[in-house]
C-alpha cells in the first residue's frame, strides 16, 4: 500500500504524471447512516484496504481519504462517519464530521443499504443534502443481497424518498423532486461499481492530477496504524467493548529489519480492561496478531507490536481527551 503525503511544490512535476485533455479530478464524499457498507466500498473501490470495516455500526470514526486513478480521472473518496443520532459528545463530533465534508466536495455520493426499504434515517440524510451545491448520486448498496422479485419495489421505495414517485410516496407530502441519479452496486462483490465510478468521474470539474497516479490513500501513518488496531477489537471484543476504545500509538521505531510499533488501548472500565486482554492475556495476543498482520503490509516487512491497555474514565466526553485522540468534528 502507497500512502503519501503532499509533495513540496518543488517535486510536483516530478510527482504527479501530465494529465491528458479532458481529464477530471476533485474530491466525493462518501455519506449515509452507519453500517450502510461505506468503508467496503471505498476499500472495494481503490482495490486495497484503507478503511477498517467491521459489523459494528460507527465502525468510521475520522474522515478518511482514499485515492482511485482512472486514465480519465482521479477521484479522492472521503469516508465519512455514519450520521446519526450522537449519545455522547464523540458522537457529536462525528456526526459534525460528517456534515462538515458535505460543503468541502465536488460530488456527494449518498450510499444506502438497497436490501431494505428506505428508512427514516435516509431521510433525515436526504433533506441534510437538499441544499447541496455540489450534485448527489445515490448508490443503493447491497444488491447483491437483493431478492429478484423485490427489487423494483426497493429501488421505488427510494424514488418516492427523492419525490420522483410521489402518487406512491408514504412521506407524504415532499418538497420538490430531487434529480438524483440512483445507481445499483454491491460494495462485497464489486457488481455494478464501474458505472459508479463513471458516472461519479462525470460529475468531477476538470483538472489535473491531485496525487501521484499510484497513490491510494493519505492517511498519516500514525492513524492507520492506529486504526488496524481497532478493527481487531471490533472483530473480537463483546458488544460493550467496541465503542469505548480508542487507540494511541505511542512510537513507531525502524529499526533496519523490522518495524516496532507500541500502541496503548484506551477504554472507559476496568471490566473492559479485563475483556481486552483476557485470560492469561489471550485476547490481546489475538488482537496483536490480527493488527500486526496487517501491519506487515503496510510496511512490506515484519512488524513488533506491542499493546498495552489504559483505563480513561469516560474519554468519549472528555473535550481535552477527544481533542489528544484527534476527534475534533472537523475531520
Amino acid at each position: 500500500m502507497e500512502i503519501h503525503d503532499p509533495p513540496p511544490a518543488e517535486l510536483a512535476a516530478e510527482a504527479f504524471p501530465s494529465s491528458p485533455e479532458g481529464f477530471r479530478s476533485g474530491f466525493v464524499a462518501l455519506i449515509g447512516r452507519p453500517n450502510v457498507g461505506k468503508s467496503t466500498l471505498l476499500n472495494q473501490l481503490v482495490g486495497e484496504k484503507v478503511a477498517i470495516t467491521s459489523p459494528v455500526a460507527q465502525t468510521t470514526r475520522n474522515r478518511l481519504r482514499a485515492i482511485l486513478t482512472t486514465p480519465s480521472a482521479q477521484l479522492v473518496l472521503l469516508d465519512t462517519p455514519g450520521i446519526h443520532k450522537p449519545h455522547h459528545l464523540l458522537g457529536e463530533r462525528l456526526v459534525q464530521s460528517a456534515r462538515g465534508a458535505i460543503g468541502e466536495v465536488d460530488v456527494v455520493l449518498l450510499l444506502v443499504d438497497g436490501s431494505e426499504p428506505a428508512g427514516r434515517g435516509d431521510g433525515f440524510i436526504v433533506e441534510l443534502l437538499r441544499h447541496s451545491r455540489a450534485p448527489v448520486l445515490v448508490a443503493l448498496n447491497k444488491s447483491d443481497l437483493v431478492d429478484p422479485a423485490r427489487a423494483e419495489e426497493l429501488a421505488a421505495s427510494y424514488r418516492a424518498l427523492l419525490g420522483i414517485d410521489p402518487d406512491t410516496s408514504p412521506w407524504g407530502e415532499r418538497p420538490a423532486p430531487l434529480d438524483w441519479p440512483l445507481l445499483a452496486c454491491s460494495a462485497t462483490t464489486g457488481a455494478g461499481t464501474g458505472e459508479l465510478v463513471e458516472a461519479l468521474a462525470a460529475r468531477l470539474p476538470l483538472g489535473p492530477h491531485l496525487y501521484p497516479a499510484g497513490a491510494v490513500s493519505d492517511q498519516p501513518e500514525q492513524l492507520l496504524l492506529s486504526e488496524l488496531i481497532r478493527e481487531q477489537v471490533l472483530h473480537h471484543t463483546r458488544e460493550e467493548v467496541p465503542h469505548s476504545v480508542a487507540v494511541s500509538i505511542d512510537r513507531i521505531v525502524d529499526d533496519g529489519p523490522r518495524t516496532a510499533v507500541l500502541a496503548t488501548v484506551l477504554v472507559e472500565r476496568s471490566s473492559q480492561k479485563g475483556i481486552l486482554i483476557g485470560k492469561g492475556g489471550t485476547m490481546l495476543k489475538t488482537i496483536g496478531s490480527g493488527a500486526r498482520l496487517q501491519m506487515q503490509k503496510v510496511f512490506d516487512g515484519p512488524v513488533y507490536l506491542e499493546l498495552f491497555v489504559k483505563v480513561v474514565p469516560n474519554w468519549r466526553r472528555n473535550p481535552s481527551k477527544l481533542a489528544e485522540l484527534g476527534y475534533r468534528g472537523d475531520g
